[in-house]
């Protein structure tokens, strides 16, 4: 990956002047910030429905606002975050920043609290989300094709996949067919593991062998191309038997999608990795998230596994820890500071892959009202010490001052 393009550095500027905030200097900034403090908000309001402390009223159910908020919003918002700012490392075309980055943001958060206060506004709701997919996609669209950059119009399918199911997912609610909606929202978390799989393939390879100063990184071009297809298909497939509810049964695609992703774990996997914790947190994340869906293609055959604990292994371990520790190596780097994190982060990422764990396995062995709860704890313990933080990295400027 080549350095993004710095400008030279920027001198004071008044405090009205947003295009010069470090805030909103780039996406990654305002995204992973929001989407971090988000995520301990949501969840523990979640939490507090589970426990009978705080009551939901409104027809939708609280499980699909839950859903909602935790793939379209908090993934949704670090995904864009993450490719508006990487995009400009592919192209050398600037990003999205100042009042256009600031707007965006406004749109992301407005539509966060329509949907908790006034959740029957399910309408108003919709057009917030599109405005949002829109606008990025928009944004990265205009970046991709303005240098060309072929090897990554993927993107802008993912993008626009996650758009498409995330308006059905709402006009469904709207029209109160909520199973179908549910749905949408696990296609969404399965276009996401093929989100992962396309930058996964890409970064943990490469951020492995800079971390552990490698010669050569661990290359798999023709594992990369049939994970992807075969990803497609698996999609694909749950579509056609979910949706459409024809006698398919995705499962056989899906595993073996898992035990690509599996065989991609092992091979970019070094033993030092275990003591860098931007690394281990990498492949631990990636690891659960192979597993969990291993165990959701599992549930098609043998109802023994929960298909719902395997999603949550997939959403907590193989998006929610990818994404902790994707952040914390991006905020980094892309603010000019050492790839090293204190230890409350390493026991951020603990706490993130134990929340996974929890989730996934533990309602079968205790109570799992009980299990889900210890769940949001860990989850919310983690990404509490993350947004506590960097919350000064990700606010302040460069610390060689030049913008970005």
């Amino acid at each position: 990956m080549r350095p993004i393009n710095l400008i030279e550095p920027i001198t004071e500027y008044k405090w009205y002047q947003i295009q010069h905030w470090p805030l909103l200097m780039l996406a990654f900034r305002p995204m992973f910030l929001c989407a971090a403090i988000w995520s301990v908000l949501s969840i523990a309001l979640w939490a507090a429905m589970l426990a009978g402390v705080l009551s939901w009223r409104a027809d939708t159910p609280a499980t699909l606002w839950h859903a909602h908020e935790m793939i379209f919003a908090f993934a949704g918002a670090v995904a864009t975050g993450f490719l508006l700012t990487a995009a400009q490392n592919w192209t050398n075309v600037p990003s999205v920043s100042g009042y256009k980055l600031g707007l965006l943001v406004v749109i992301w958060c407005l539509t966060r609290a329509i949907f908790f206060v006034q959740p029957n506004l399910v309408w108003l709701v919709l057009m917030g989300q599109l405005a949002f997919w829109l606008a990025a996609i928009a944004y990265l669209s205009t970046m991709l094709l303005r240098a060309k950059s072929k090897n990554n119009y993927i993107f802008i399918f993912i993008l626009a996949a996650l758009c498409t199911f995330n308006s059905l997912f709402l006009l469904l609610i709207e029209q109160g067919d909520f199973a179908l909606a549910r749905s949408f929202s696990q296609l969404a978390v399965l276009m996401f593991m093929l989100l992962i799989g396309v930058i996964g393939g890409r970064v943990i390879p490469f951020f492995t062998a800079r971390g552990l100063a490698l010669d050569t990184q661990v290359r798999t071009p023709k594992l990369d191309r049939l994970l992807l297809w075969i990803s497609l298909f698996g999609v694909a497939g749950f579509v056609l038997s979910d949706v459409f509810k024809l006698s398919l049964n995705p499962g056989y695609l899906l595993g073996l999608a898992a035990l690509l992703h599996l065989t991609r774990s092992v091979l970019w996997f070094k033993r030092k990795v275990l003591s860098v914790p931007l690394l281990w947190s990498l492949h631990l994340g990636y690891a659960l998230g192979a597993i969990g869906l291993l165990l959701l293609a599992v549930s098609f055959f043998n109802p023994i596994i929960a298909f719902t604990d395997a999603l949550h292994l997939i959403t907590l371990g193989g998006i929610g820890l990818l994404i902790i520790a994707m952040m914390a190596r991006v905020s980094l780097g892309h603010t000019g500071r050492p790839l090293q994190v204190r230890r409350s982060i390493s026991i951020a990422f603990i706490a993130v892959a134990l929340a996974a764990i929890c989730r996934a396995f533990l309602p079968s062995l205790i109570n799992p009202h009980l299990a889900w709860l210890y769940s949001a704890a860990l989850w919310c313990a983690g990404f509490t010490l993350f947004v506590r933080y960097y919350f000064t990295v990700l606010t302040q400027k460069r610390v060689d001052g030049r913008r970005g």
